[in-house]
């Protein structure tokens, strides 16, 4: 995803597994005590057939106002979706079998040519999922085979990386794994006859063993892994195989009611901007600074906790690009119980930042 206009995919990225398959909404609706401090959403969402649980935005080249959002719709008879900013369905993948968490990536060389790719995990195949975008088309031969070898494969998390040299990585996670290789690194490429292919650069990721590790994001610029291991805290690496399996950074591990979830990078600049954590069961999103602070880039401390509508949320992703009137400052998408996406003015999430910081 490096456009010159700091995208994050998100992941998402990202990207745990119980949205309102497991969850009631009546106790997330309890979790909101103070109305009138929630953000509401500026669109909803259609409906989806059985459980939302990860949004990824696609940004059209030749009109950001034309952008579109991929949500999976979570089931053993799910389904990629695909939204327009009006929240409205405009195209579909049926048949996948249980789809998790769903990324995106620009530029991947695809017979010579740039190929914009969305890809989705398919927990219960063991394969990962790539189209092309927008028009939806499958480019991976049926499916990359991933965790192979593994007791526990199910591939729930899903990030991509795009490094400076444009090689495309997708970064998989699974239901349950080892802690030191619970993730596992994929380089993508064409296989010489129009199809992606992926192969394995490495095993890392510490696991508190806990629950489980589900969202996952990239920061491209900065070249930055970041995953929420749920009951414990975000874990940061190092997004370059070559700069080892070092872990950076333990942190969000305060003021979670019980799971962290969607982690999604607002960028304000190269080097700046924000990272947010799905606080999932209170119904709240965490703020913590992109840069870290002036000594350490890798002490991230909390600015702030924002109360949203969204009930119990998943995923969520997050981009800064002028999207049309709704939109000026860009979007934050969040997953919600009710099958749905919600879509924020990113104005209104900066003003409850500013008025923290101000404080």
């Amino acid at each position: 995803m490096n456009r010159i206009y700091y995208i994050v995919p998100l992941l998402l990225t990202l990207n745990a597994c119980n949205s309102s398959s497991s969850s009631s909404q009546n106790s997330g609706q309890q979790s909101i005590t103070d109305s009138t401090a929630v953000l509401k959403p500026v669109v909803v969402t259609d409906t989806v057939q059985h459980d939302t649980d990860d949004p990824a935005i696609w940004i059209n080249p030749s009109d950001p106002a034309k952008s579109l959002i991929v949500g999976t719709d979570k089931d053993s008879a799910g389904a990629l979706y695909v939204f327009n900013l009006e929240g409205k369905i405009v195209d579909s993948v049926p048949g996948l079998k249980r789809p998790n968490n769903v990324d995106i990536a620009y530029g991947l060389k695809i017979n010579g040519k740039a190929t914009d790719i969305a890809v989705v995990t398919e927990r219960e195949t063991s394969k990962i999922r790539i189209y092309q975008l927008p028009e939806m088309k499958a480019i991976d031969n049926g499916g990359i085979s991933v965790f192979d070898g593994e007791t526990e494969r199910s591939p729930m998390g899903i990030s991509l990386y795009t490094a400076a040299d444009q090689t495309i990585y997708a970064i998989v996670g699974r239901k349950t794994g080892p802690s030191g290789s619970y993730l596992w690194q994929y380089q993508l490429s064409d296989n010489g006859k129009g199809m992606v292919t992926g192969k394995v650069v490495r095993k890392f990721g510490a696991y508190s063993g806990k629950k489980e590790i589900e969202s996952i994001a990239s920061d491209n610029e900065l070249g930055y892994i970041y995953y929420s291991d749920e009951q414990n805290g975000v874990h940061k690496y190092y997004a370059d195989p070559a700069k080892g399996d070092k872990e950076l950074a333990l942190f969000a591990k305060e003021g979670f009611t019980d799971d962290h979830e969607g982690i999604s990078i607002y960028k304000t600049g190269k080097d700046t901007g924000y990272i947010l954590v799905s606080n999932q069961q209170k119904n709240t999103f965490m703020v913590y600074p992109r840069e870290g602070n002036s000594k350490n880039p890798n002490d991230h401390q909390l600015i702030t906790e924002i109360p949203v509508s969204t009930l119990e949320s998943d995923g969520s992703e997050v981009n800064n690009l002028n999207l049309g009137p709704k939109f000026p400052k860009g979007m934050f998408v969040a997953m919600s119980n009710g099958k749905v996406f919600h879509f924020y003015d990113w104005r209104d999430l900066q003003k409850k930042i500013d008025a923290a910081v101000k404080k």
